[in-house]
């Protein structure tokens, strides 16, 4: 089983100053272990990564809010995830990975926990395509919770699933840009295939992942074309998020102050900042006002 990497323990301090109401829209917590397991079944094991450090990352780098979202380590045991949110006290919501057997009676508790959300792994290291008939069923049923599904994918995906994807009737995202190869280029196939599908006004995508994008080394700076090119085409329904902490990285493990700075790389409008880092998310996730989680906090 692998192990991955720890993140890095020092993020820089960001050179611009975020707007109010800030939202890291993609970022985990794992364990502690000796708290919340992972799953037996799982394909890595990562360091804990609890939300005490999660919350001290987001202070340093100015982000106010954040969808904790819950990773295949964990798999359906999402208590993890839901003590995170609990102790955000209104600072974070939640994606929950869940299955067949889930009740109608426990989607309605997760709703009031703060989950707006189920994710679907179709990434072929971390086990490939879910059975599409719990994928479809759940999907039938988060409908009338007003929810989301992340997709997440790898780009050859995009095309395999466009025909499923396109049949989906609640909002969708695509996680980390498709997961797209910078070295192929902005013509590549899944990426024109992914700019098509952001015609669909349910389509939402992350632009974050970078690090996956990338076919080089920090900061990632050849991953900004895409991300430009996608708040271009969808910019009232992008996201950006830090993936902290960063599961699964080998080749250069990104640093969190740098990929705030690279958000600028990818967005020098002030406007369309303000919608990818606070209007967005907002919409989406429904958060608390700014006002009732700093009285809170």
């Amino acid at each position: 089983m692998k192990s991955c990497l720890p993140p890095d323990p020092n993020p820089l301090k960001p050179q611009h100053a975020l707007p109010a109401g800030a939202c890291d829209a993609h970022c985990h917590v794992f364990g502690p272990a000796s708290l919340f397991p992972y799953a037996d079944d799982r394909s890595y094991t990562p360091p804990d990564a609890p939300v005490e450090r999660l919350m001290q990352l987001h202070d340093h780098l100015g982000l106010e809010r954040g969808v904790i979202v819950q990773a295949s380590c964990h798999g359906t045991n999402n208590t993890a995830m839901l003590d995170a949110i609990e102790r955000g006290q209104g600072r974070y919501r939640g994606v929950a990975i869940v299955d067949s057997t889930i009740t109608d009676e426990q989607l309605a508790d997760l709703h009031a926990k703060g989950v707006r959300g189920v994710r679907f792994n179709f990434v072929a290291h971390l086990g490939g395509a879910p059975d599409l008939e719990v994928f479809d069923q759940v999907l039938r049923r988060i409908e009338a919770l007003k929810w989301h599904v992340v997709l997440h994918l790898d780009a050859q995906d995009i095309l395999e699933y466009s025909e499923r994807i396109n049949k989906i009737r609640v909002p969708f995202i695509i996680d980390h840009m498709g997961r797209v190869r910078a070295e192929a280029g902005l013509e590549q196939q899944p990426f024109r295939q992914l700019l098509e599908l952001m015609r669909n006004p349910l389509a939402w995508v992350k632009v974050c992942g970078s690090e996956r994008v990338s076919a080089g080394r920090r900061p990632f700076a050849d991953a900004a074309p895409f991300a430009r090119t996608l708040i271009e085409a969808a910019p009232e329904r992008v996201l950006w998020g830090t993936d902290w902490p960063h599961p699964n990285i080998s080749k250069d493990m990104p640093n969190d102050g740098e990929l705030v700075d690279l958000l600028y790389q990818f967005c020098d409008d002030a406007g369309l900042r303000q919608k990818l880092l606070v209007d967005n998310p907002a919409a989406l996730y429904d958060f608390p006002q700014l006002a009732a989680m700093r009285a809170v906090a």
